[in-house]
This record gives C-alpha cells, structure tokens and sequence, in this order.
C-alpha cells in the first residue's frame, strides 16, 4: 500500500512474525527516470525476502524498473493488477490491465523473461461484476511462468465499498495449480480462517487490517500454522512501539516529512486503542516537533484505555 506499507511498517509486521512482506507500489516508469520517492520504496525491509512490487502499463518501462530494483536487491517481483486509484486507473495501470488482458499478460511475459527471480501477480476479481476474469488472467499468468497469485476480493469499481467475496477468489484457485493468497477485509484469526475456507486458498495477506495493529499480521500467521501467537502489546509496551516507529519514520523520511508521514500511523494506533475526540487528539496531530509528540503519546494512550474502560 503506497504511503503505508513503508520499510518501518513492514519491519515492524516481520518483527512480530509476518511470512513474507511486499514493497509500497512502485511506479517503473518514476523508478527508472530517478524519481527519488520510488528509490526509497526500494529500501528492503529486515529478515525477510524483498518483494518489490512494480506497476505499469508499458513492458519496456516494467523491465527496466525491473533490472533496477533487482541491481537493488529485489528477491521477487510483484506486478500491480490490483491497485484501484483512480490516478493509476486513469494511467491505464493497476486494475485497468484487468480490461486488457492481452496487454496485461504481455507485461507478465516481458517481466518474466527479464529476470531469473520469481514474478508473482496481485490482482483483483475484475474491473466490475460484468467482467469477473480473475480466474483466466491467473490461468494465463500461471502459463507464462508466474509463480503466485494473490487477488482482492472485489472488483475494482467496488474500491473498497461493500464486503470482500471470499467465495469469488475460488474459481482462481481451481484453475491454477501455484500457490493463491486471497486478500481484503482479513482483520484478525476469524476472518482469515473463513478467507480460506470460502476461497480455497491457500495464505491472507493483510493490508489495511494491519493499520494501527502490525502485530495482527503475526498473530494470523501464528494461528494458521498452530503456532503460540505474539502477545497484544499494551500499556507502556505498546507506546514503547508507537514512539519507535514514529522515530524509525523519521529516519525514512527525514524529520520535517516524517513528522507528516508517521500521523496516519498515530491515528491509526489510538483508534485501535480505543476512542478519542478530534479535540483530544488535536495536539499530537498538529505538532511539529518530535520531541512533544513524543511527550504527548504517553498521556493520550492512557486517556484511551481510560475512556475504554
């Protein structure tokens, strides 16, 4: 998720025992003109294998972004048919490539023979109800070498309105025989066993299930593999954290952008801790100055587990 799933969150998700973790959408075109944003989402992320994920709609600019991130360290490529911005929908790339299969596959084929790591695909259900092709864009991707599949539960124009059909992921699973990963509204141990269940797949990811909680991804992970699950982090454990990656976004970002950056991520934190008023939380989300942000989390958590209990 561009913006969110940075290297701070994804090591913080790895930390508490995701399996694997994928790069922030890179643009291969931004990437290979030297647009310095899409040179930091290459950062690789610790103790796990670096999954980029490129988007576009011009196999040229994929392989060229392609040899740039692998120079970089890439260990797997994930192509974008997924992303349901408008701003890269109207760009012909992310879920529109779900239209234009032929073109879609000729980015899978040119990425594929470019490169000797694995390719993986993320795609949604379709561009909408009427045309719900998931099931032959991955049987297609599946034949030109592709090696995973992971697909959103809805259709591009249903952005992310409605519920996740779990139950649409399985006519992808039939018709492919590498591994499916079925994707949207996975928030917690119920929902990923019910996503694999109704989808046959055969992993979650967690995207937006994972804001403000990044330790959910391993205790998911824990639960399917009958595995003893991390602990909540709570009280001082808990600010300890959100005060660590605040700091770790401002090494990404440097302090003035990061200051921006890491507020998402504060909301994010408080809302899963509990209720807050826009006037309470006026201070921390204002301020410009770690130092005080950093004072003020203490205080703001406590008055959330107050008002929870």
């Amino acid at each position: 998720m561009a913006g969110i799933t940075d290297r701070p969150m994804r090591d913080l998700a790895a930390r508490f025992g995701a399996g694997l973790v994928v790069s922030e959408m890179i643009a291969s075109a931004a990437l290979v003109t030297g647009h310095k944003e899409m040179i930091r989402k290459l950062t690789p992320s610790h103790g796990l294998p670096h999954i980029v994920q490129l988007a576009g709609c011009e196999a040229d600019w994929l392989v060229r972004g392609a040899k740039i991130a692998e120079e970089a360290g890439a260990d797997v490529f994930d192509i974008n048919f997924g992303c349901p911005s408008k701003r890269v929908t109207n760009g012909f790339a992310g879920s529109a490539l779900m239209r234009v299969p032929d073109i879609a596959l000729s980015l899978v084929d040119a990425v594929v023979a470019a490169t000797s790591l694995p390719v993986t695909v993320k795609m949604r259900l379709g561009w909408d109800d009427d045309s719900l092709n998931a099931a032959d864009i991955a049987r297609r991707a599946e034949s030109a070498g592709v090696k995973m599949i992971t697909v959103h539960g809805r259709t591009r124009q249903q952005f992310y309105k409605d519920i996740a059909r779990w139950h649409l992921v399985k006519p992808v699973t039939e018709a492919v025989t590498i591994p499916v990963v079925v994707n949207g509204d996975i928030v917690g141990t119920d929902e990923a066993d019910a996503a694999l269940t109704q989808s046959g797949a055969n992993a979650v990811m967690i995207g937006r299930g994972a804001q403000g909680q990044p330790w959910i991804v391993g205790q998911v992970a824990a639960h399917l593999e009958g595995r003893e699950a991390p602990a909540t982090p709570a009280g001082d454990e808990l600010v300890a954290l959100v005060g660590a990656h605040y700091e770790d976004m401002l090494s990404e970002y440097g302090t003035e952008l990061g200051v921006r950056m890491a507020r998402k991520h504060i909301g994010w934190y408080l809302d899963a801790s509990g209720e807050l008023s826009n006037v309470q939380r006026r201070p921390i989300m204002t301020e410009n100055d770690p130092r005080a942000v950093l004072r003020l989390m203490p205080e703001l958590f406590e008055q959330t587990w107050s008002q929870a209990a």
